[in-house]
């Protein structure tokens, strides 16, 4: 009887610490600022529903604005959103440059809950060059030839431990990514917000991300 219990209490714990996992899952809302009010934040999201967030006293926020590719340059911090292709190489998704007071955020290469193999890296270029060329050797991993062409161009991008290469087509989204005053949280913003259901079902979170100037930023 004491074993059967003892069994009984080990998966009623698992199943509530499997729901409370749940409960914490963060979700990633985007939408529109309709209303700010303190901290508080509602937002219409696709569809035209208006949702209702709560941020954190000590909340992150980031800005984000259009850039081109004449920003990955050799040097340069970014963080590539991409997938993986069957020659070893990710196909970037979004890439993000990130300014000299941000490097090292977030260093590293791991999976992401974006589409099926999604990964995230965030390294310094180590050398960037045409798509398909060849690569060329060189004594110093942060300063490299740049070439592009019509195609994209293949970044190498190393971090403590590693480097990936990743091609970046013509199409790709990229964003320069900089902190941000709480002053650009106005009604019409576009923001990107990570959120955790709370136990009453309310909204709450920790870090978001808003438009500058009026850029809509890719959702990944």
């Amino acid at each position: 009887m004491n074993r059967c219990l003892a069994c009984l209490l080990s998966i009623a714990l698992l199943a509530g610490g499997e729901f409370a996992l749940a409960q914490a899952q963060t979700q990633k809302i985007v939408g529109d600022i309709v209303s700010v009010d303190g901290l508080r934040l509602e937002v219409k999201i696709t569809g035209g529903r208006d949702v209702s967030v709560k941020l954190a006293d000590n909340f992150r926020l980031s800005a984000r604005s259009a850039a081109d590719a004449t920003k990955l340059a050799p040097g340069a911090y970014v963080g590539a959103t991409a997938v993986p292709q069957l020659d070893g190489t990710l196909l970037a998704r979004e890439v993000h440059v990130f300014p000299e007071s941000m490097r090292g955020t977030g260093e590293g290469h791991r999976a992401i809950d974006a589409e099926p193999g999604s990964t995230m890296t965030n390294a310094t270029i180590a050398s960037v060059r045409a798509r398909g060329e060849p690569m060329r050797s060189t004594t110093n991993a942060t300063v490299a030839e740049v070439s592009g062409a019509a195609d994209g161009r293949a970044l190498t991008l190393a971090y403590k431990g590693g480097e990936k290469v990743v091609v970046v087509p013509e199409n790709v989204p990229i964003v320069m990514v900089e902190p941000a005053e709480r002053s650009l949280l106005v009604p019409g913003a576009h923001v990107i917000i990570y959120a955790t259901a709370q136990p009453d079902g309310t909204l709450a979170a920790e870090r978001l991300t808003v438009g500058k100037n009026g850029f809509e930023p890719p959702p990944l």
